[in-house]
C-alpha cells in the first residue's frame, strides 16, 4: 500500500474550473485500487504556522501498489481532462509514503 499527500494550489478565480476537474478525475481513482481517504479544504484559521502560500486543498490518497498509481496517472480518460488541470492548478506538492 502506498500513500500520497497532495497539496494543491489553485490559480486565483479558477476554483470552479478546479472543482469541475476534480469531479471528473477523482472517481477514476477507484478503477486503480485507489481510495481518496481525505479531501480537505482548509481555511486560513486551520494553519498554525506557514512559510509559504497556503494550499486550496489537501488530498490524502492510497493505492494498493505503485503500479496502480502509475496506471491511474496514465489513464487516457484522466488525461483527457488535462486542459482543466492546466487552466486551474498553479502548482502541486505531492509526497509519497508507506504506513509505518
Amino acid at each position: 500500500m502506498i500513500y500520497l499527500t497532495a497539496l494543491l494550489f489553485i490559480k486565483e478565480g479558477k476554483e470552479n474550473v478546479f472543482n469541475e476537474y476534480e469531479s471528473l478525475v477523482l472517481p477514476i481513482i477507484n478503477n486503480y485500487n485507489g481510495k481518496l481517504i481525505y479531501r480537505i479544504r482548509p481555511t486560513q484559521d486551520s494553519f498554525i504556522n506557514s512559510e509559504d502560500q497556503l494550499p486550496y486543498e489537501i488530498h490524502f490518497i492510497s493505492f494498493e501498489t505503485d503500479e496502480d498509481f502509475t496506471n491511474f496517472i496514465n489513464d487516457d480518460k484522466r488525461k483527457s481532462f488535462e486542459k482543466l488541470k492546466v487552466d486551474s492548478i498553479k502548482s502541486t506538492f505531492i509526497t509519497k509514503g508507506e504506513k509505518l
